[in-house]
């Protein structure tokens, strides 16, 4: 009897596998950042996806894939034209990529209306998160105020009475400013609303150094970061008003750009190096083997990204759009070990996962953030009750 369920056992397995292998190539498209002072964020989510890739020697949950890759250049109307061709002559499933959230209001929508699937591994801005919720859009990393919630509640916890907060004038800026806003229990003295891609920020740090804060928040990722940091280190005020961030504002390329400046900079986030976990420590030694560099968090979450996907081809046997129901009942049980540890979907496709906060640190020579425990536990974006799915 036993012999019998072993080999019973088998023939499921072998079926399953031999089903994957005769799946067609499934296509994804990533459009993401890739050129300008931004371009590292979408360079490392494309890296962290395709490295999950590689170790499937080309295959995603045993399907083999075809990813095709281009540059929206941070401009809305590239990411309209890419999308348009991907959907309609290259016939992608799977749209994927997107960095900022001046792109995804025109990408989603246009993937959604086809019947494809739109998994983000980066910007999830609030309008999709609510009443514009859609049962094929699913945010692997966060909803925009969430992540900017985790810096609030940090700052709370600090014990700081006000703050000075800026972020760029986009939807994601605003959520960045929302977010915090809802959790932090002191009083804002300044909210500025910058250019996306400013990179001269004289004007704001006057303006901070007038209003006088116990501290600053500031969602300003990539070179837009790298910049304001300097330019506040030069300008003295790190000395003067601590900043509290979100990891954005606070990525290992932005600690190695600026320097022993950053140390002991306060910020949040879901994941860190330093997470303890298998698929973590698995991830980092891949990444820097095959790229001779640390992944930042943008890393983290192309890699999780590529590994939810793979979870739900291979529940599937590689079928996507010809098996809608199955492929999304398999992205939503999230059923992959992810490198930030436990997390699954809320009803609104949103995650609920733990943050942490951290500071940075000099160690070996190197700025690294050191994580110093769980700041929210099981944290839900502020949108899901107002989204229809269930």
């Amino acid at each position: 009897m036993k012999l019998m369920k072993i080999n019973a056992l088998a023939g499921l397995l072998l079926s399953a596998t031999c089903a994957a292998a005769l799946a067609e190539e499934v296509k994804i498209g990533m459009i993401t950042t890739l050129s300008g002072p931004a371009g590292y964020l979408g360079q490392d989510v494309r890296d962290g996806f395709m490295l999950a890739i590689a170790e499937e020697g080309g295959m995603l949950g045993g399907v083999k894939v075809e990813v095709l890759v281009e540059d929206d250049g941070l401009k809305p109307e590239n990411g309209r034209a890419i999308a348009e061709r991907f959907l309609e002559r290259d016939e992608v499933e799977i749209m994927t990529g997107v960095i900022f959230s001046n792109i995804s209001p025109v990408v989603a929508p246009l993937t959604l209306r086809a019947g494809r699937f739109y998994i983000t591994p980066n910007s999830a801005p609030s309008q999709f998160a609510g009443k514009n919720c859609h049962e094929n859009y699913f945010a692997v990393a966060w909803q925009n105020d969430s992540l900017h919630e985790s810096a609030g509640l940090n700052a709370t916890a600090q014990g700081y009475g006000n703050a000075f907060v800026l972020a760029p004038n986009y939807q994601a800026g605003k959520d960045a400013i929302a977010g915090f806003k809802r959790y932090f229990g002191g009083e804002i003295v300044g909210e500025v609303y910058t250019q996306l891609g400013q990179t001269d920020y004289a004007a704001e740090i006057a303006r901070i150094r007038a209003a006088g804060p116990e501290m600053v928040f500031q969602f300003l990722p990539g070179g837009m970061g790298i910049n304001f940091a300097k330019q506040y280190d030069q300008a003295g005020m790190n000395a003067e008003v601590p900043m509290v961030l979100a990891a954005p504002s606070s990525d290992i390329n932005i600690l190695r750009a600026v320097g022993e400046s950053m140390v002991g900079v306060s910020s949040s986030s879901h994941w860190n190096h330093d997470l303890e976990n298998e698929a973590n420590q698995a991830f980092l030694a891949g990444f820097e083997a095959e790229y001779g560099r640390p992944p930042t968090v943008y890393a983290s979450q192309g890699y999780d990204t590529a590994k939810l996907i793979a979870s739900a081809l291979m529940k599937t046997g590689g079928k996507v759009t010809e098996d809608m129901d199955g492929f999304r009942s398999a992205l939503k049980a999230a059923d992959f070990d992810s490198v930030r540890g436990a997390f699954a979907f809320n009803t609104n496709n949103h995650p609920i996962q733990n943050w942490y906060a951290r500071v940075v640190v000099e160690r070996d020579g190197e700025f690294v953030n050191e994580t110093m425990g769980v700041i929210a536990e099981n944290h839900a974006d502020a949108y899901a009750s107002e989204c229809a799915l269930n």
